[in-house]
């Protein structure tokens, strides 16, 4: 269990995710947001519990469903807000919007809305740590679907075999857009493939962000020495449907309402209450300080401008 202060950080920071991934499906219904959005409510103990175990130099890559991510890792909330939005003072210039969001400032190497395209992107920036001589350390974070993609194990085989710094984060919430996981693999815990590459393979409750800090911990100390790579799996469970537009009726209800008495906010609250971390008038006062919070980040998105026309083809790769 990490110190109080450290386990307040973890639940102030799930709860920003929280409200603002409510905030923008919220926008979305109003026409504020271009594009679709795949949102990260349910999921927020992943990001945060292996985000708290990385330096500002460390590095993430992400997927189409990165905000909870890119907050994790010190995202400035207003930029990631702006780029939803499509605005100008976005983190990618209004030019990435939801699932293309990067900051190399504090190691965010992006997200993709390609699944599993995040895989090799995490082994190369461990090649590159290695070849460098630092000790920093890459979390690769990705979804059940992406762990039957060619890139997952060709990637995490990579790294085995050179030993590379990264930590490999599946977030398993048992559906690929509708597909559910039984459909697709034979075996029960994606933790178990890490056997094929001669690494540790572990499985966690998602929904506990102190489980997943501690195992992070772990991998993240093992990374660091030297000692390769890791695969965590985390199983947990997103509230909404895929993306905004999915309404997620392949999903029996019973299951829906087991899972969403896991809440992972909820449980926390729960414990911290429980061993007399947390007050109620703290928990009020988080809750009134990520309200405020998000509540700046739509009014800075809200006022900024769009990029102009003849902006479109600045910052791009090309003449």
């Amino acid at each position: 269990m990490p110190r109080k202060e450290k386990a307040i950080e973890l639940y102030r920071q799930m709860l920003r995710i929280r409200h603002f991934e409510e905030k923008v499906y919220e926008m979305y219904g109003q026409n504020l947001v271009p594009g679709t959005i795949h949102l990260y409510v349910g999921q927020e103990a992943i990001a945060v519990g292996v985000c708290a175990n990385l330096r500002k130099d460390d590095y993430i890559t992400s997927t189409h469903r990165g905000h909870g991510h890119c907050i994790a890792k010190g995202a400035d909330l207003r930029k990631v807000m702006a780029e939803i939005l499509g605005k100008k003072t976005g983190y990618c210039k209004g030019k990435g919007g939801s699932m293309h969001i990067a900051d190399f400032s504090i190691g965010m190497l992006g997200a993709t809305a390609v699944v599993g395209a995040g895989i090799p992107i995490a082994v190369g920036a461990g090649l590159s740590i290695k070849l460098r001589g630092t000790n920093q350390v890459v979390a690769c974070f990705f979804g059940d679907g992406a762990s039957n993609q060619g890139t997952f194990h060709e990637g995490i085989n990579m790294a085995a075999i050179w030993s590379l710094p990264v930590v490999f984060i599946c977030e398993n919430n048992l559906y690929a857009m509708g597909t559910r996981q039984s459909m697709v693999m034979k075996i029960e815990k994606i933790a178990d493939r890490a056997a094929a590459y001669g690494i540790p393979g572990v499985a966690v409750d998602g929904n506990d962000v102190l489980a997943v800090y501690e195992a992070t911990y772990e991998a993240v100390n093992r990374a660091r020495q030297g000692g390769g790579p890791t695969l965590l799996e985390c199983r947990t469970y997103r509230h909404k449907g895929h993306s905004r537009f999915d309404p997620a009726t392949y999903r029996p209800q019973a299951e829906v309402e087991e899972w969403l008495r896991k809440d992972p906010i909820l449980r926390f609250e729960a414990k911290l209450r429980e061993m007399r971390l947390l007050t109620e008038r703290e928990a009020e006062e988080l809750e009134r300080e990520a309200t405020l919070a998000v509540d700046a980040a739509v009014k800075f998105a809200v006022e900024s401008p769009y990029p102009a026309p003849e902006e479109a083809l600045e910052n791009v790769y090309a003449e």
